[in-house]
């Protein structure tokens, strides 16, 4: 199976089913299983901005008990979206995602009150993998983690 490395807390966000997409500046042409690794290191900064702090304490986590170097779930990796800035007034920050196919959507996680889009970093040129039935693990497997995907 195929297993990305991602740090805390953006890695449990994914397995609590809070953060639905995970931003990167590369693509992908892997679709399908993917399994999730807490990487060792703890964004303490992030954990106490909002909204990722009230969806952390949500489930009882703080800075100080994510698990970290373990694999923390498992999904399907749906779709790669290339992100598009878009300059509508109407819309508070539109973003549009194309696919590798050419398919397009404009993506509503932009508007104001979506907590996805403070989950992720949605600038121009960026892509957004689209991560669907997410699967916690009840209890974290430890693995040590690698850069890009890589195979657990």
């Amino acid at each position: 199976m195929k297993a990305i490395t991602i740090i805390q807390p953006w890695a449990t966000l994914i397995a609590l089913g809070e953060k639905k997409f995970e931003t990167r500046s590369w693509s992908t042409k892997h679709r399908g299983e993917l399994a999730i690794h807490a990487g060792k290191k703890v964004d303490r900064e992030a954990c106490e901005t909002e909204p990722i702090k009230s969806a952390l304490a949500k489930y009882g986590y703080t800075a100080d008990n994510l698990p970290t170097g373990a694999i923390v779930a498992t999904c399907q990796l749906e779709e790669c979206w290339q992100i598009e800035r878009l300059n509508w007034k109407a819309v508070t920050k539109p973003v549009q995602f194309t696919a590798t196919n050419g398919r397009q959507s404009l993506w509503a996680g932009c508007i104001e009150g979506n907590k996805e889009y403070h989950f992720g970093n949605y600038e121009h040129g960026r892509y957004a993998w689209e991560l669907s039935d997410v699967k916690r693990l009840v209890k974290p497997f430890r693995a040590k983690g690698q850069q890009g995907l890589w195979n657990w």
